[in-house]
């Protein structure tokens, strides 16, 4: 909260003389630039890249790339309860956000670089109602709710990194390709800390307007193109590389530290015990990346003891993942997948002209650039994939609803897709399950509007929605007094 009372505000920190929280607990941390570095995921590649390079890809494998960090020089608390400290010092920016209250865990930003407008204010609730619906017993079911974020969706948390690496380099203008969310949360870190113009790639009619008004109403500059997500991906990153923009979609490295916070906050709200299971929408599959990142990190500096297992949803209309990994056995295979299995996909969807079609808009999307580090994650965890289709994720939608949290379609692939592993006997009736709720109802009230609405929805029945079996519709009444009791009766009855 900015001294004037406004609910954003953009903090740029300088150095003061207080101690830092390593300083309290450890020792003076080292300079960032001798912990941290970039580096390819292939495990054929030892080149490493600094911290200061602006990169997308590694120039020489061509391979995606991870942060990471000389562990042994990191002055990282004995137990994860430590990071409690920070809770009393909730008047700095840093200890204040749900994110930078764990840098130490992703420590490549000095303080004094660090972006923050109050992200990670998110809650995990647990919810007997939802349990109920997916089929667990009681106190087992819960909701990591990523739509309390300033921009309304799990974004924020790694958007905020990648702000900070942007300040760090010099960033003038920053762009990405968006079905919605990454062009809001971008948009209103530019608008707020006033570091840097933003450029949206949006596809025609591939965005909910709840999102789309975000991005016009922080001030971002937003090019329509005339194809799809991949489409507007593909033309994002070639014009970030020709013109010199610093790229913020998820293959951005530093975007996912980020998002390896939404773990650190599941623990925090299980007293730091690792869960069963941890379910989550499959679209770019960042999220999934960053999750397994930081789960494997937490293992290797002994501050958990053991891997929760993963579940990624896909949208039925939009299955990539669950084709490769599920029905064609596509692995993580130590690194090292069988690049000619997923190069025979993709030529085969392109000839056929398949395209993500989905209701669930956030994750409508054929080509996830974080495909392979999601293999690595589904790996580490022990992973399943399975997909969904939109009137299942429309009825969780309205079941989440009911119980008080709404959201967004794409945030109920996670119960839908739990719900459908519990009835196969994945997940069993006594396991303690995590669903990632990534963005808040009003993203696409269209979606909500339509499942509910006394008549039928084209848009649902285009994407095949013939049901809607928690359908609430409005009540239509006269407007007569006597009528309207009528019905206030009947309900209380």
């Amino acid at each position: 909260m900015s001294s004037d009372g406004s609910r954003y505000h953009a903090v740029l920190p300088t150095t003061t003389g207080q101690l830092t929280f390593c300083e309290q607990i450890r020792e003076p941390m080292p300079a960032l630039s001798d912990i941290a570095f970039q580096t390819s995921i292939s495990p054929d590649c030892a080149e490493t890249f600094d911290v200061s390079q602006v990169l997308s890809t590694c120039p020489t494998s061509h391979d995606l790339l991870d942060v990471e960090y000389d562990w042994n020089r990191v002055p990282v608390p004995a137990s994860l309860n430590e990071f409690e400290k920070r809770w009393a010092n909730r008047h700095n920016p840093l200890d204040f956000s749900g994110v930078w209250r764990f840098r130490e865990l992703f420590p490549f930003a000095p303080d004094d670089q660090i972006v923050t407008i109050g992200e990670g204010q998110t809650i995990l609730q647990q919810s007997d109602a939802i349990g109920k619906y997916v089929g667990l017993k009681h106190g087992l079911l819960h909701l990591q709710y990523e739509g309390l974020n300033p921009s309304g969706s799990f974004k924020d948390n790694g958007m905020t990194a990648a702000s900070t690496h942007a300040r760090m380099v010099g960033a003038k203008v920053a762009a990405c390709a968006s079905t919605g969310n990454t062009s809001a949360s971008l948009a209103i870190y530019a608008g707020v800390s006033g570091l840097f113009k933003v450029l949206v790639f949006v596809g025609s009619g591939k965005i909910a307007y709840g999102k789309l008004s975000q991005a016009l109403d922080y001030g971002a500059m937003t090019l329509q193109i005339k194809g799809d997500f991949d489409d507007a991906l593909k033309q994002v990153r070639d014009v970030c590389q020709q013109a010199g923009i610093y790229l913020c979609n998820s293959v951005n490295p530093f975007r996912l530290e980020g998002q390896k916070s939404i773990i650190f906050r599941i623990l925090e709200g299980l007293r730091w015990e690792v869960p069963d299971w941890i379910v989550v929408p499959g679209g770019n599959l960042g999220n999934a990346s960053a999750f397994g990142k930081a789960l494997i990190e937490l293992k290797h500096l002994g501050l958990i003891s053991e891997l929760p297992r993963l579940a990624v949803i896909n949208a039925a209309g939009a299955n990539t993942l669950y084709e490769l990994y599920d029905r064609r056995g596509l692995r993580w295979n130590g690194g090292r997948p069988d690049q000619t299995l997923m190069d025979a996909f993709y030529t085969d969807m392109d000839a056929r002209n398949r395209r993500a079609n989905t209701l669930a808009s956030a994750i409508e999307i054929n080509r996830p650039v974080n495909l392979k580090k999601c293999l690595r994650a589904l790996d580490a965890c022990q992973g399943v994939v399975r997909e969904i289709a939109d009137g299942d994720i429309l009825d969780a939608k309205a079941i989440i609803g009911a119980g008080g949290f709404g959201c967004e379609p794409a945030s109920a692939a996670s119960v839908a897709g739990a719900k459908l592993l519990r009835q196969q006997g994945v997940i069993g009736a006594s396991d303690r399950v995590v669903c990632i709720l990534t963005g808040h109802q009003l993203k696409d009230p269209d979606a909500t509007v339509g499942y509910h609405a006394v008549e039928e929805s084209p848009k649902l029945v285009e994407k095949g929605v013939t049901r809607r079996v928690f359908q609430n519709s409005p009540v239509v009444v006269e407007n007569d007094f006597d009528r309207i009791m009528e019905v206030v009766r009947r309900m209380s009855s």
